[in-house]
């Protein structure tokens, strides 16, 4: 099962990480997705944007039509959720142009703390 992690962490964090990985070569079968602050990883993953990762969850490349069709929306309204999912690496586009969320599962995690 592929799996990504939508996390916040600082970006010098995540770039030790994505160093460690590169010189260890690992492959692991899961991914992580980091934001700066938890604002940041909500203003990216809204309610409608959430509802579409799940439709799209470990299907094959489909059409924005198509996803639009799936979660019930309109396809313009659709068009803009996915080039947001799109800028934020969430979502990809293969050769054809249709659209694609490349794993089976999501995990969201970050620390809400007392100040």
């Amino acid at each position: 099962m592929k799996i990504v992690t939508l996390d916040v962490r600082a970006p010098g964090e995540s770039m030790q990480d994505f160093v460690r990985a590169w010189k260890t070569e690992s492959a692991e079968k899961s991914a992580r997705i980091s934001f700066a602050t938890p604002e940041l990883l909500w203003q990216v993953l809204t309610a409608r944007r959430w509802e579409l990762l799940k439709a799209l969850c470990g299907a094959d490349p489909i059409s924005i039509r198509e996803a639009a069709r799936r979660v019930g929306r309109d396809v313009k309204a659709v068009h803009g959720d996915v080039i947001a999912l799109l800028n934020a690496g969430v979502l990809e586009r293969v050769e054809d142009g249709r659209i694609v969320f490349p794993f089976d599962a999501v995990k969201i995690e970050f620390l809400l703390q007392a100040a």
